[in-house]
């Protein structure tokens, strides 16, 4: 295989040679424990807590010590949903609500807060993958203790107003998390401006390493610790801090701050260019999520009559790499929830495909994606017995 053309950045980046650069320093000759009193600690502290500043000055957080460094975007979910609701279980009631189409880092702990006396409200987006705030405001209770919205999501890109909600909730006596992933970087998010009380971002969709993440707590925001030991992270989150991983967090940010002003209008122009190819060069296909309110950077379509492994095997053979939904779930055989959470049905949903670019994603890649995906799905149209049933007409 002659060429790569990586088109999944929704699920990982690369992680870019300047934040290697910076980061390298701390894993061999730098390597001290932040916490230590000695000099090599107190220099790996010091790269710490210039990191915390560097991530809290682009998030607009009021106080450096509102970020804390996780591991992942799904410890920060996780995190925020079982800390924040466990210390306002008593104080204000055991009742959330959450999006029907969130990660499944933030289902998955809806689920066990559920089996531990929560009850939870799935709250379902409109067709254009829009969360409604009247439905929000319709689903508070005096019970409800905590809001959880992603900001933009995973699959179709769409990005919710989440000024709105954050008013409907507060207004309500209720917490506000967002799950902001797939937003950092890729346009402006301001905790102050946006209200939210806490929020999640992941290092490797900002080409930083797997395994660096942080969470963002607002300070007076009640939350009883997750993970417990030594108490570092402001005895929020304990466990030796990984100090190459902030310090290449913070560069990446960095790096995505100066760089969009630029960047994201060429990802919007590449996306476009690839969004109006497949809709007027493959009949029978449709884009899914709202036509305005999304990221520049995720395209999601709904290809009728044709599985979606089908086109991804298809499409890897030429090099191209792409997903049929998060890569989390890559392995499943149901069709997406995101999706399904949308009103599209499984039988279409399961021939949906995404496709995520970035920051070294060109115009040649675009055409040759669509180069190679016409005729691929020309042929599995053709052997297709559940497309001809769909328009016998095009046979």
């Amino acid at each position: 295989m002659d060429r790569i053309t990586y088109l999944d950045y929704a699920a990982t980046t690369p992680v870019d040679e300047r934040v290697v650069d910076a980061m390298l320093p701390f894993l061999a000759q730098r390597f001290g424990n932040p916490n230590s009193l000695y000099s090599l600690g107190r220099d790996a502290y010091t790269a710490l807590e210039a990191s915390r500043e560097s991530v809290a000055a682009s998030l607009g957080a009021s106080h450096p010590s509102e970020v804390l460094f996780t591991s992942c975007g799904t410890e920060s979910d996780n995190t925020a949903l079982i800390g924040i609701a466990s210390a306002m279980a008593e104080r204000k009631g055991r009742h959330i609500v959450v999006s029907a189409f969130e990660h499944h880092a933030v289902l998955e702990p809806a689920h066990w807060l559920e089996k531990r006396g929560f009850s939870v409200t799935y709250l379902k987006p409109q067709t254009d993958g829009v969360i409604d705030p009247d439905a929000l405001a319709e689903a508070m209770r005096d019970e409800t203790c905590l809001v959880s919205i992603m900001h933009a999501n995973n699959e179709i890109g769409t990005v919710q107003r989440i000024r709105a909600l954050v008013e409907i909730a507060h207004a309500r006596g209720a917490y506000f998390h967002t799950d902001a992933c797939q937003t950092l970087g890729k346009m402006d998010f301001n905790v102050e401006d946006l209200g939210v009380d806490a929020a999640s971002f992941s290092g490797h969709k900002i080409y930083a390493p797997k395994g660096t993440g942080v969470l963002y707590l607002r300070r007076g925001t009640r939350f009883q610790p997750y993970l417990m030991g030594g108490g570092q992270e402001f005895k929020k989150r304990s466990g030796t801090q990984n100090v190459a991983g902030a310090v290449a967090f913070a560069t990446a940010l960095r790096i995505m701050d100066e760089e969009r002003p630029l960047e994201g209008p060429r990802l919007a122009s590449l996306r476009d260019r690839l969004v109006s190819a497949v809709l007027e060069g493959i009949e029978n296909t449709e884009l899914n999520g709202s036509l305005t309110e999304r990221l520049p950077n995720i395209a999601n379509f709904i290809i009728k009559g044709v599985e979606g492994e089908a086109m991804l095997l298809q499409l890897d053979a030429k090099g191209i790499s792409v997903s049929t939904g998060s890569a989390c779930s890559s392995g499943s055989l149901e069709p997406s929830h995101v999706l399904l959470s949308i009103g599209c049905p499984p039988e279409l949903a399961h021939g949906s495909l995404r496709v995520s670019i970035g920051r070294f994603t060109t115009e040649a890649d675009i055409d040759y994606l669509v180069d190679c995906l016409t005729p691929i799905v020309e042929r599995l149209r053709s052997m297709s017995p559940v497309y001809a049933k769909m328009f016998p007409a095009s046979r």
